[in-house]
């Protein structure tokens, strides 16, 4: 509907009993200062971007001189084979894919199924485990990493992509995320007619709970791919050369006496241009999610 039709409802609507009519406003449009400030945002974000590719496409001779080259150079795909030659770079973007897509499934399932629980069930012992998932937020990721490491070698998982996946499935930001989006969009009322009706618990999750809870869900799924995919200390220190995700890969490229930035930054833009593909295929979608969970009916 435009903007001329709902101001002729607005208009064509009876007053209120006893009160007198309100004025339809258009909502204001965004002024000059609204686009440049978004055109400065783009800006920052994109030049690193063109940088690399700068970067990747050039000899690092060229690219210590002063001052440096702006323009890309003819080498990008030359650079790209030498860091594929060094590095496992497909086998990598592939083992970041697995690792990526399964923690990204298990930790959506799995913290909107605690995010219900501890947003609308009742049990005995609620308050203090939400507050012990929120206690280990304040704990630093390093001190679990020996009994988190001997763990999983005495599972005989220490180098395999399981050692990855597995301590991520689940997220306490997850389930706090989930908790606090369900508080606010799930009613009450819907649980108890669901309940009236007959539905059993399994039901009232798929047919209710999970379709409230999607545009929560392709938000948290967005930043638990990208912190997966970007997850560097624990997978070096797991992880071998056999079986390296993009970061373990990256790690190791360029190695020498002067490490060589050119074909850093090539390897760096293979293992980056995956994450682009899925945010240009889905970026839409998450947008479209999050405006339809912010309208309330």
């Amino acid at each position: 509907m435009s903007a001329t039709s709902v101001r002729e409802a607005a208009l064509a609507a009876p007053p209120p009993p006893g009160g007198r009519r309100r004025r339809y406003r258009a909502p204001d449009a965004a002024g000059p200062a609204t686009y440049v400030l978004l055109a400065v945002t783009a800006v920052l974000f994109v030049v690193p971007f063109y940088y690399m590719i700068v970067a990747a496409s050039r000899p690092m001779a060229e690219m210590n001189t002063s001052p440096p080259p702006f323009l890309p150079g003819p080498y990008l795909w030359q650079n790209i084979t030498t860091a594929l030659n060094q590095q496992a770079i497909g086998l990598s973007i592939v083992n970041s894919l697995v690792v990526s897509g399964i923690t990204t499934a298990g930790t959506l399932l799995f913290c909107t199924l605690a995010g219900f629980a501890f947003a609308k069930l009742r049990f005995r012992g609620k308050k203090a485990l939400f507050a012990i998932t929120i206690g280990t937020l304040m704990i630093p990721p390093s001190l679990g990493v020996v009994p988190l490491y001997k763990l999983m070698s005495d599972w005989h998982l220490a180098g395999r992509l399981e050692s990855v996946i597995l301590p991520s499935l689940v997220s306490a930001f997850g389930v706090f995320f989930m908790r606090q989006y369900l508080v606010q969009t799930l009613p009450d009322e819907l649980l108890e007619a669901a309940k009236v009706d007959g539905a059993s618990s399994t039901r009232t999750v798929v047919s209710i709970v999970l379709p409230i809870a999607r545009p929560g869900m392709a938000v948290l799924g967005m930043l638990t791919f990208m912190t997966s995919w970007n997850d560097f200390f624990w997978p070096v220190i797991t992880l071998n050369s056999t079986t390296p995700t993009v970061q373990v890969a990256l790690n190791n490229l360029g190695s020498g006496y002067v490490p060589d930035t050119s074909i850093i930054m090539a390897g760096t833009l293979v293992g980056t241009l995956p994450v682009i593909v899925v945010f240009l295929l889905l970026g839409r979608q998450i947008v479209g999610g999050i405006i339809a969970g912010a309208v309330k009916g």
